[in-house]
């Protein structure tokens, strides 16, 4: 791969534009992608969509927007830090600045598919479309295509958002640049390629939007349907693992289900050892709040730093495409046991909380409620002899999103996932009161 391709500023959707033309504004085309992307409607919702707490009364813990803003701020100075460092391999009409717009962008983008409640409403989606019960409502779908919606995953319906559904739609989505696409694209294959974690960034609707990324930057086609991944999207990723590993333990205090006590150590770890002017100033710190902030402060400037030098040894291999794993695995060892150990603590303490747990089960009921409304009343549509009084009236609920008879089923329940993934947890609950008869 090479830089030159790969930090392509033409956009999906539009004609190919010459450098000249593109540099008749104060934004550069990748400052552009940012604010299409902060300025979109299903950005916006991220602030009522779970993070890691579902329905939180308490506003200091994150949303899915707060998470996504402060990963894209960790992501522009990543993305700026090793622009520096290889500015010399860089086309002559890069800025180290122009990387910290691309990632910051990508980052802002890499939760936007998310469904309502989290990683339980992806569960929800795919359970609900692998019970043998439904089994009829898939079988005129090929193999890929069940595969896709039993899969269901935030990642592909995240490239969905931001390439068919927002803004231009199906022409080119927010017609965001090919290298900000590009850096999206965590998982760069199909649902066939998922393995035991179940990712993956494309649906079989978006394969040829995929291809033309790929064919526009570069990325080499590893084996039938799977790609590399453009080098800044291990950025991208390592962003997005330091701020949760970090930030679900701040959550954890505020909440309450972690002592300040016992996470103060691993902060202090991933500082990087014996640093006694921060150990004075957090003693010296009048609450927990301040001195968390103060350790988050410097525990992510630190792996920062860590990360882009991580990048640069690892330069040649990312650029063929060949480098194994993630950056922060590629990191000091002190790094790599702290922010496993942040890890850890979240998934043994946090985690298993049980009003969280006791929220998330209601998730299904709730998911489950929508999904048999929607997708019966799409499949009736498809292949009932008339629509019943009730099912059309649910299809209205849809608006702009409601399928047509003609369309396959494969894409008319794509449709559905869109306008369900697309709600957040407050609208997802309260629709699914007044669809099952419940609402007051």
């Amino acid at each position: 791969m090479s830089w030159e391709r790969l930090l392509s500023a033409d956009r999906l959707g539009i004609p190919r534009r010459t450098v000249a033309e593109r540099s008749d504004s104060s934004r550069t085309d990748f400052h552009k992608d940012h604010d299409r992307i902060v300025f979109s409607s299903p950005f916006r919702r991220l602030g009522r969509k779970t993070q890691v707490h579902p329905m939180t009364e308490n506003d200091h813990v994150h949303t899915r927007l707060t998470h996504s803003i402060e990963v894209g701020s960790v992501g522009r100075s990543l993305g700026i830090m090793v622009g520096q460092q290889i500015q010399d391999r860089l086309p002559g009409h890069i800025t180290p600045y122009d990387l910290g717009a691309i990632v910051q962008a990508a980052c802002l983008a890499h939760d936007i598919g998310n469904p309502p409640f989290g990683h339980a409403g992806e569960y929800a989606i795919r359970d609900w479309f692998r019970r043998e019960s439904h089994a009829y409502l898939l079988q005129n779908l090929s193999t890929a295509e069940r595969k896709d919606v039993q899969t269901f995953e935030g990642n592909a319906q995240g490239f969905r958002v931001v390439t068919q559904l927002e803004n231009h739609r199906f022409q080119g989505g927010m017609r965001l640049t090919y290298a900000t696409l590009g850096t999206t694209l965590k998982y760069p294959w199909t649902s066939e390629h998922a393995g035991r974690k179940e990712k993956f960034s494309i649906y079989q609707a978006e394969k040829p939007l995929l291809e033309e990324v790929a064919n526009e930057l570069g990325l080499p086609e590893r084996h039938a349907n799977r790609w590399s991944r453009h080098p800044l999207s291990y950025l991208m990723e390592a962003a997005d693992d330091i701020c949760y590993a970090i930030l679900d333990l701040e959550d954890g205090i505020e909440i309450g289900m972690l002592p300040y006590q016992v996470v103060e150590p691993i902060l202090f770890k991933l500082c990087g050892g014996d640093d006694d002017l921060l150990r004075l100033e957090v003693a010296a710190a009048p609450s927990y709040r301040r001195k968390i902030s103060l350790l988050r402060g410097k525990s992510i400037d630190r792996c920062v730093r860590e990360v882009s030098s991580a990048f640069l040894r690892q330069h040649d291999t990312l650029l063929n495409g060949e480098f194994e794993g993630d950056l922060l695995a590629s990191c000091p060892g002190f790094v790599i046991e702290g922010i496993n150990t942040a890890k850890k603590l979240a998934r043994e303490q946090i985690f298993k909380n049980r009003r969280k747990v006791e929220i998330e089960v209601g998730s299904f009921t709730c998911l489950d409620i929508l999904l048999d409304a929607f997708c019966d009343a799409t499949y009736q549509l498809k292949n009932g002899p008339q629509l019943s009084f009730r099912n059309r009236r649910i299809l209205d609920l849809m608006e702009y999103n409601a399928p047509q008879p003609e369309w396959p089923l494969y894409h008319s329940y794509l449709r559905v996932l869109d306008f369900i993934g697309g709600m957040t947890d407050n609208y997802a609950t309260y629709l699914a009161q007044q669809v099952g008869g419940m609402g007051r």
